[in-house]
C-alpha cells in the first residue's frame, strides 16, 4: 500500500485519528508543518485530516493548494469537529471547503473530536469566546451545544478509534483488500 496520512492539529484530537488510521493501514503518516507538494507526490493514496475551526478545515491548504498536481491521486480528507456529525452540518463543510470538482475527486469523512480550550491559541480562544457568548444567549440550545458549553470549563474527548472503520474499509477497497 503506498499511502500517506498527513494531518494538522491543534489540539491533538485530529493527531489521534491520524495515528490510528496510519497504525491500521501501516502506511508513512507526516504532520503538515511545511509540507509541499514534494513530500506528497511519492504517495498513491493521501489520506488529510485537519481540525475544524469556523467551518474550515486546518491546513487543508496543502491539499487545495496542490490538488491539480496530486487530483488523479487516490484523495481522502478526514475533518474533526466538536459537533455531532449531523448529515446537514457535515454537507455544510464540505460545501465551504471544497468546489465541485474537489467534491466529486475527494473522499470524504467527518470524526467527532473533542475540544481541550486550555490548548487553543490566541485567535482559536477569541473565536470559542465568541462561539461561547452566541451560545449562552441562545434561547434554545440543542443538547450538543450545551456539551460544547461545558467544554470551556474541562476539555471534553469524543475521539473513538471505531469512527475510522469506514475510511479504514474505503482505502483497502482501493488496494483490493477485503
Amino acid at each position: 500500500m503506498n499511502a500517506v496520512v498527513v494531518y494538522r492539529s491543534k489540539t491533538g484530537f485530529t493527531k489521534r485519528y491520524a495515528e490510528w488510521i496510519s497504525q491500521e493501514l501501516v502506511c508513512d503518516i507526516k504532520e503538515n508543518v511545511r509540507l509541499s507538494k514534494a513530500d506528497i507526490m511519492p504517495y498513491d493514496t493521501v489520506i488529510y485530516g485537519g481540525g475544524l475551526y469556523a467551518s474550515g478545515i486546518n491546513g487543508l491548504g496543502l491539499i487545495k493548494g496542490n490538488f491539480d498536481a496530486i487530483k488523479d491521486k487516490n484523495l481522502i480528507v478526514f475533518a474533526t469537529g466538536l459537533t455531532l456529525p449531523e448529515q446537514g452540518y457535515v454537507s455544510k463543510v464540505w460545501q465551504a471547503n471544497f468546489n465541485e470538482e474537489q467534491r466529486r475527486r475527494i473522499k470524504r469523512f467527518y470524526f467527532r473530536g473533542g475540544l481541550d480550550y486550555s490548548k487553543l491559541g490566541r485567535c482559536g480562544k477569541l473565536v470559542m469566546n465568541i462561539m461561547k457568548f452566541v451560545l449562552k444567549n441562545k434561547k434554545t440550545p440543542m443538547e450538543d451545544e450545551f456539551g460544547a458549553l461545558e467544554a470551556f470549563d474541562k476539555p471534553v474527548d469524543f475521539t473513538d478509534k471505531e469512527n475510522i472503520a469506514p475510511l479504514i474499509a474505503y482505502v483497502r477497497g482501493l488496494y483490493g483488500e477485503g
